[in-house]
């Protein structure tokens, strides 16, 4: 028996969100500079979003690039920024043949024209598409998301649309990136790493983690039905004790 089919379709995650980390460390591993390991990256995207569709995951948030990203080398961003055009022209196709949605959270007005246009372009296409939802983390990092929603809120009450003693956690929810976006149910990190790194902080206060070894090139299908598996074993409580919870 296959992984999916130990799968229970009725107990999915809605929401899965990744860190896609090592591309790097294996592009070393296999002799070859960073930018193939980020070539490689791309595949694993392809793989891992087929799976999902596969077997009905709603929502697949990656973490492509972050605020802190923009600190690396020149020629490495410029090469990631080129990819991500590359890689967005050559997978709308799919994209449409596998009814996904494309959506972006972040800093996107911080991507060259050229990347900026091309996202905006394939959100417009796939936003028909009522299979699962990719969401690309763009120039994103959530002290950044909390900040500009800590300043909207602010500017708000200034203007008198808001009275500060209306500020619950549904108002904050509102003005973050993801305010349509469920959040996430299970958080999946490659790559060895055990920290969320500046990811969703808010929206992840109850989501399972699911840490693997395996470098992001190597991830594929299979490992993304192991940590659903995994996401099946766990007893979510939201502060609750098992008995409430199991009456």
């Amino acid at each position: 028996m296959s992984l999916i089919d130990k799968i229970d379709k009725d107990h999915l995650p809605q929401h899965v969100a990744i860190i896609m980390d090592g591309n790097g460390r294996w592009a070393r591993q296999h002799g070859k500079d960073r930018s193939f390991g980020h070539h490689e990256g791309v595949v694993a995207v392809r793989k891992t979003v087929e799976a999902a569709t596969a077997i009905g995951l709603k929502y697949v948030t990656v973490y492509t690039f972050s605020n802190e990203n923009w600190k690396r080398p020149e020629e490495e961003v410029l090469a990631l920024m080129d990819l991500l055009v590359s890689a967005i022209q050559k997978e709308t196709p799919d994209l449409m043949k596998n009814n996904v949605r494309l959506l972006a959270i972040g800093n996107l007005k911080r991507l060259p024209e050229k990347a900026y246009n091309t996202l905006m372009e394939c959100i417009a296409q796939t936003s028909a598409n009522t299979g699962t939802t990719l969401v690309l983390a763009l120039s994103y990092s959530s002290k950044w998301e909390l900040t500009e929603a800590i300043r909207q809120i602010a500017q708000e009450v200034a203007d008198k649309k808001l009275n500060p003693e209306d500020i619950n956690e549904s108002i904050v929810s509102n003005h973050l990136q993801t305010k349509d976006i469920p959040d996430p149910d299970l958080l999946i990190r490659t790559g060895g790493e055990k920290r969320i790194s500046n990811f969703l902080l808010w929206q992840m206060s109850y989501a399972e983690f699911y840490f693997t070894d395996i470098y992001w090139p190597d991830f594929r299908e299979e490992e993304l039905y192991e940590a659903i598996l995994y996401y099946q074993q766990r007893e979510r409580r939201f502060g609750k004790t098992s008995e409430q919870i199991n009456l």
